[in-house]
């Protein structure tokens, strides 16, 4: 590799065989074909002058010393119990990882997608490692040793971590941390020992090795028992009367995470452990045991010598090793561990966004049977925008399930309705057939037109997903609808509009029943929620107050209905915006009783069947006033 390739190592890709990694595997593979051809050498040439000297070995004069039965099995006996002692004790400390060879992890950097944010990073890091000679030579500088992947679960960090090794064409090792802990006090200290030994051993005989660390923080939590307090947990879609609609709640930040306990902490100590896995973080620097016996033979012999005259010790070459850890809890870790010598970067794998989400959609249709339908690009990018939120772990069971959908209906080959249906099945849950009576058929069907049609009036910008009145888990019907684009905030407008949406179930049983039944109960705690929010956190009704300043937001909801001059204006928001949603339906009747019957006919409605049934009514658009 040349000045020019070193300058360019963080625009593109190295290959490895060019790299300091790939020279240094084929210089190691050169001297134990010298080894070996010495070694064979030294019996070669004594054999070859017997023959020349005419005293050939004679092999048939050979014979074998007579071994007595019962000393042979009393040998036996006490060298398999010796054996399994020693056994027990080596395998209480020996390394748990797994070691995997690059043509075995079968993933490569062309076949991650969607997480565009950290990939550069990765490659970055990557030329760093197959680099790391000349850019500490060259250029002075010394290459990471550690990177820390947090984010999520499913989020790719494993997979990122095995195509990083398989680019690298380095052996990967996999160890999850859990599998350190023992029962047998020291053990767990000396598991982590072997496994960094071997992550050496392994990087000095093949140029290089990637460590992985699967769930670090179940062995490196902060030490004393003190842990940070994490961010707000990931949002999750809400329900209106027990259906998606991919709404906002009031933020809330999550308990500390508990130290975890097990009882190889117990019995040794959590700091214990962590102060072990912070030295051997340090210890890709040691001399080999071959280095360290000259040393030792070095110092030995200047004992002997004047001053000017000492030897030189010979200079450790550490070993080319990088460690991959993650975690899905990276506040509960010890901070001694992201110092920049250990864990120098850490990248955080966030759910893609919708080009994120198209890109590994186009990779994952590649690779499994589909119609033709799903094949058009419009098709692609309205499934996109459908899976806000989805992690690469999360799209690709869905895609497993609408295959099965498909089996299920006899087919080879998912369509758009096997998506859908995979989608309400993992998200919401299985339909489950139930008998209703006409008139509870008649009222969930009528909730439920209710909602969509509010829907489609008053948030245009919002598409409508599925209408159905199977019952999935505690939902007897549900409306999923869900932003069109990837949204990240929410003005006052869209917030009221939601509100809307949510009172439009109890407002049509109201026009069409004369009566309030049980159902509308999850959609007034969600527009509780979100009023809850406007009022108490955001400023976006009456006071400026943010009521969750001195307490935090665990109880935004509470703390807003105890002080009664929120509660007020709490209450007047959620009855201007259930008059206006009343006034919506009044002036659409028709829309309601049009999908009334559509459900009541076919059960559920998908994509654009619901605007299909709307557009017969020749519903326009329209913005209603707001309050």
């Amino acid at each position: 590799m040349d000045h020019h390739m070193l300058s360019h190592v963080a625009d593109g890709r190295l290959k490895a065989a060019d790299a300091d990694v790939g020279k240094t595997r084929e210089h190691r593979r050169q001297r134990r074909l010298l080894t070996l051809a010495v070694l064979l050498a030294v019996p070669a040439s004594w054999l070859w002058l017997r023959m020349l000297t005419g005293d050939p070995v004679d092999v048939t004069a050979l014979s074998l010393p007579t071994i007595d039965p019962f000393l042979a099995i009393v040998f036996l006996f006490f060298l398999v119990l010796i054996g399994t002692l020693l056994g027990t004790t080596m395998v209480a400390g020996r390394s748990p990882h797994v070691i995997y060879r690059p043509d075995q992890l079968g993933v490569r950097f062309d076949d991650v997608r969607g997480i565009d944010a950290v990939k550069g990073d990765v490659v970055r890091s990557l030329n760093l490692f197959l680099a790391h000679r000349r850019f500490q030579e060259e250029m002075g500088g010394t290459a990471r040793r550690g990177i820390l992947f947090e984010g999520p679960p499913g989020t790719g960090k494993t997979y990122v971590a095995k195509a990083m090794a398989a680019e690298a064409d380095v052996p990967f090792l996999f160890v999850s941390a859990t599998s350190f802990q023992s029962m047998y006090y020291g053990a767990t200290a000396r598991k982590i020992r072997a496994y960094f030994k071997t992550l050496r051993k392994t990087a000095r005989r093949e140029g290089g090795a990637i460590g992985f660390i699967e769930e670090i923080d179940a062995i490196a939590t902060t030490r004393g028992g003190m842990s940070a307090v994490a961010g707000p947990p990931a949002q999750e879609p809400t329900v209106c009367c027990g259906g998606l609609v991919g709404l906002p709640t009031a933020s809330a930040t999550a308990a500390p995470p508990q130290p975890v306990v097990n009882a190889s902490m117990v019995s040794e100590g959590t700091g214990g452990v962590v102060n072990e896995l912070l030295v051997q973080m340090q210890s890709f620097d040691e001399p080999t045991g071959w280095q360290s016996f000259l040393g030792r033979l070095v110092d030995a012999i200047n004992l002997l010598l004047p001053a000017h005259r000492q030897l030189r010790r010979p200079t450790p070459q550490p070993a080319n090793v990088l460690l991959i850890a993650a975690t899905n809890r990276a506040a509960s870790l010890d901070a001694a561990l992201l110092r920049p010598g250990r864990f120098d970067r850490v990248l955080t794998f966030d759910p893609p966004g919708k080009k994120g989400r198209r890109d590994l959609i186009d990779l994952m249709l590649e690779r499994r049977s589909h119609e033709a339908e799903l094949d058009s690009d419009i098709a692609r990018d309205h499934l996109a925008s459908l899976t806000t939120g989805y992690t690469p772990a999360r799209l690709e069971n869905l895609f497993d399930e609408a295959l099965i959908e498909a089996l299920r209906r006899g087919s080879r080959a998912m369509n758009t309705r096997d998506l859908h249906a995979a989608r309400l099945v993992a998200d919401v849950g299985l339909g489950q057939p139930v008998a209703y009576t006409d008139h509870e058929a008649a009222l969930i069907a009528t909730h439920e037109a209710g909602h969509a049609v509010i829907a489609y009036v008053v948030a245009p910008h919002r598409r409508l997903e599925v209408l159905t009145i199977i019952k999935r888990k505690d939902a007897l019907g549900m409306l999923a609808h869900n932003d069109t684009e990837d949204v990240y905030t929410r003005s006052r407008t869209e917030l009221l509009s939601l509100i809307q949406i949510a009172f439009g179930g109890m407002v049509a049983e109201e026009l069409f029943f004369g009566e309030v039944s049980t159902g509308p109960s999850s959609d007034l705690n969600y527009a509780t929620t979100v009023a809850a929010q406007m009022v108490g956190a955001t400023g976006m009704v009456g006071s400026l107050i943010n009521v969750s300043a001195a307490q935090g937001t665990a109880n935004l909801v509470g703390q807003v209905i105890s002080d009664s001059t929120s509660r007020a204006a709490l209450e007047e928001l959620l009855v201007a915006q259930k008059e206006i949603a009343r006034q919506v339906l009044v002036e659409h009747r028709q829309a309601v009783v049009r999908l009334r019957d559509a459900l009541l006919e076919r059960h559920e409605l998908v994509g654009e069947e619901i605007l299909a049934v709307l557009k017969d009514d020749q519903i326009d658009l329209r913005a209603v006033p707001v309050l």
